[in-house]
């Protein structure tokens, strides 16, 4: 089985990118972040063709999660126990967003994530952020002690940087979210939960990134962030036999600012 996850950056406008992805790189599911769009919006149509079934939660232009499955995708839940909701404004009461989708595809429990941001140090929502995962790390710590033999890969966009390597120039962020030490110990502490990093031992870096911003030609510069993740519970970690970040996806015209990350699963034993 084939897995990967990827931050499209809205997938109206690339669908057909996607597609072509789908069909060059022979992917079972494909999890998807900041699809931008409402359910009713999503272009189901263009992955069924293929032999994909979707499953798909978005409430506006902002964030949006998804599962494109040709293993079969059961079980979908929206949400993981215990997120923490958000409002922007106030007198607004907090609501859910749009931030993870689960399914079991092809016996796999895939989470489809989307971590929120962070903003700023001294904004609120970085710590809607570390709300945010640190309820995921206790959902995920139910998750491996009520059924450890189910593999569960928590995938998507964790806007970290958990390593100094994960970045192109820790000097440049040293005082900007993603790097500070509260939300590497957030990321460190799913991972002490018992979910390991699946990706890293075949793509070491320093140099390895996922992501680039698209102002100051950091793509071409090789100016980037490692940001995206598969962190898979031990059931679906003994199961990897590769994994690489298809850095190609990020050139040419109408690229997402990310890039995708591809893992591959050894069949069950018989």
């Amino acid at each position: 089985m084939r897995l990967a996850t990827w931050n499209v950056n809205s997938i109206r406008s690339r669908a057909d990118r996607v597609a072509a992805f789908l069909d060059r790189s022979d992917v079972d599911v494909l999890a998807l972040q900041e699809t931008k769009c409402r359910d009713d919006q999503f272009p189901e149509m263009v992955f069924s063709a293929l032999g994909y079934e979707v499953a798909h939660v978005g409430h506006s232009q902002w964030n949006g999660v998804a599962i494109l499955s040709r293993v079969g995708i059961d079980d979908v839940e929206v949400g993981f126990p215990g997120m923490p909701s958000w409002s922007a404004k106030d007198g607004v009461a907090p609501a859910p967003e749009a931030r993870a989708l689960g399914a079991t595809c092809g016996g796999v429990r895939v989470w489809s994530l989307y971590v929120p941001n962070g903003r700023t140090l001294a904004d609120p929502h970085l710590q809607y952020k570390l709300d945010w995962l640190a309820a995921l790390r206790t959902a995920g710590a139910g998750w491996l002690a009520d059924a450890p033999d189910i593999p569960v890969a928590l995938v998507g966009d964790w806007n970290i940087a958990p390593e100094d390597d994960d970045v192109w120039d820790m000097a440049v962020f040293a005082h900007s979210t993603h790097v500070s030490p509260p939300e590497r110990a957030a990321f460190r502490a799913v991972v002490d939960a018992g979910y390991t990093d699946v990706v890293r031992p075949y793509t070491p870096g320093p140099g390895v990134y996922t992501y680039w911003d698209y102002t100051q030609l950091r793509f071409p510069r090789r100016e980037g962030m490692r940001i995206d993740f598969v962190l898979g519970n031990p059931a679906l970690a003994a199961r990897v036999t590769g994994a690489r970040i298809d850095r190609e996806e990020r050139k040419g015209k109408g690229a997402s600012d990310h890039a995708p990350v591809v893992v591959d699963l050894a069949d069950l034993p018989c």
